[in-house]
């Protein structure tokens, strides 16, 4: 099951149509509030394509709450909205979006996308804490502590230190990290990369100087400091 949260009922009907002519059910709720009250209270679908300029709670209030639940925090979400600026889709994937698409798209676009994304979001195993040093990160419970304290990182700041200390003093290029933080088909560009990385740093204060800056290459996590 799809649900498709979108306030203009022809965009809306385009979507469920196109999902369910390809072999999905779909369902369409026409503002954010609405979507939230049957989330909590029927079975969770597979994915939701959400738009971000909605009536009463919007796209990003909602994408805030599902990746701050533990119920929803790994459920699928396609944004589709008729912004466009780069910044948006920043903001967008920062808080966990795995997909951004811009309107006007396609109806072949769109299921494609839709497709791609359920592809990509298979059931996670449970993991292991990881650690260096004083620093914790426990995926289960999606956390990170330095030194007994809890450091609040946004989704893809989290996934990034997530990354690190899964392969540490291994060397990521700018576009290896886009490719596996941001995912594939996000077509940023890599100073998106320096950015987050230069904010990851100060939140782990003394423990950011482990995230050491590979030249010509991109960065690593050096669990010994030079």
């Amino acid at each position: 099951m799809i649900w498709c949260v979108e306030d203009d009922a022809s965009i809306r009907d385009i979507e469920v149509y196109a999902l369910t002519s390809t072999g999905f059910e779909a369902r369409g709720f026409a503002d954010g509030d609405t979507f939230w009250d049957a989330l909590q209270r029927e079975t969770p679908p597979e994915l939701v394509v959400l738009d971000v300029m909605l009536p009463g709670t919007d796209g990003i209030e909602l994408l805030r709450r599902l990746r701050a639940s533990a119920r929803f925090a790994e459920l699928p979400v396609v944004m589709a909205t008729a912004k466009g600026a780069e910044y948006d889709k920043i903001q967008g994937l920062d808080l966990g979006a795995d997909y951004y698409l811009t309107k006007p798209f396609g109806v072949m676009e769109f299921v494609s996308c839709v497709k791609a994304v359920l592809r990509r979001s298979r059931p996670k195993t449970a993991q292991a804490l990881l650690r260096s040093g004083m620093l914790t990160l426990d995926p289960a419970e999606h956390t990170v502590t330095a030194d007994g304290a809890r450091v609040e990182l946004t989704y893809k700041e989290f996934e990034l230190l997530r990354l690190f200390l899964s392969h540490p003093g291994m060397a990521f290029t700018r576009d290896q990290l886009m490719e596996k933080v941001w995912g594939v088909d996000y077509c940023g560009e890599t100073r998106t990369v320096d950015m987050h990385i230069r904010t990851l740093r100060q939140k782990l204060g003394e423990n950011g100087e482990h995230i050491e800056t590979v030249r010509g290459v991109g960065y690593r996590w050096e669990a010994e400091k030079k």
